[in-house]
């Protein structure tokens, strides 16, 4: 349970660290970087939607 924690914590922070690059990407015109963060973005957030299902799920069991 530590581990999705854990992993929680990261996608998190990983989420934060790319609306940042993404901010400074539309403010310095690299679109191409803006698309890499956008996809990123909606990867990450996709496996933390699925993580959360999983520890509700690891929850209705207890």
């Amino acid at each position: 349970m530590w581990f999705k924690v854990l992993l929680n914590v990261l996608y998190n922070v990983c989420i934060f660290l790319c609306l940042l690059f993404g901010y400074y990407s539309i403010k310095n015109s690299n679109w191409a970087y803006l698309l890499g963060a956008i996809f990123l973005c909606a990867m990450v957030i996709i496996f933390k939607i699925r993580l959360i299902k999983d520890i509700k799920s690891t929850q209705k069991k207890l």
